[in-house]
């Protein structure tokens, strides 16, 4: 979920997103966004910038955000990725207490469907934390394979079945991304499907910190 800051005297909530297009469109999660009155976006230059809502589909849990800046990178989406794949995340958890500068984490595709068997996402085991919401799963080639969407309530369970699931994060697929993006008439770029080799970890996070930003809704 988006992280609630309750220090703040109105209610604030914060999430991650990243650039899909060079016209400043720019994708999160629509439950970062739900009934913000207001949302800007810290970009990886510092830029500090008001985000209009073009889009949003509460089903699929995607919402399209346009921002007046041209970023000087843009994410490419692969659509399909293997079970066992190694996947990476960026975000912004616990904004007020971790780095103001972005989270990276590694882990791997543990299932190709998500809760449910539902088959628009799918599960990974790079840790998250409040505050990843939006975010961008990348693969080790630096392509965005997912949106980072949400993490399995390990107290709950715990307290349920008597124990506790670790690493059990869910993300939207790029494919349903796509066809979203598509659907709003925002042109997008796809991965190089051949003569790509896998990036060093450290190269993925560059490329991850640079589409993306952190998104604060009041």
């Amino acid at each position: 979920p988006k992280q609630p800051d309750a220090t703040a005297t109105e209610r604030v909530s914060t999430g991650t997103g990243f650039f899909v297009a060079r016209d400043g469109s720019f994708v999160t999660n629509a439950h970062v966004i739900e009934d913000c009155t207001m949302i800007r976006v810290k970009t990886d230059d510092a830029s500090v910038l008001d985000a209009r809502i073009i889009a949003s589909d509460a089903i699929n849990d995607l919402a399209i955000l346009r921002l007046d800046k041209s970023p000087k990178k843009i994410a490419a989406l692969r659509v399909g990725i293997r079970l066992g794949e190694g996947v990476a995340a960026f975000g912004f958890p616990h904004a007020d207490i971790l780095s103001s500068s972005g989270n990276f984490t590694v882990g791997n595709i543990t299932a190709l469907s998500g809760m449910g068997d539902d088959s628009r996402s799918f599960q990974f085991s790079a840790p998250v934390q409040a505050g990843n919401s939006g975010g961008p799963l990348l693969d080790m080639f630096g392509n965005v394979v997912g949106v980072v969407s949400a993490k399995l309530n390990a107290l709950k369970m715990a307290a349920e079945g008597g124990d506790l699931p670790q690493n059990v994060n869910f993300a939207v697929k790029s494919a349903i991304l796509a066809s979203f993006l598509d659907a709003n008439r925002v042109t997008f770029e796809v991965a190089a499907s051949a003569g790509q080799k896998p990036l060093e970890a450290a190269d993925v996070a560059d490329q991850a910190r640079a589409i993306s930003g952190f998104v604060v809704c009041k």
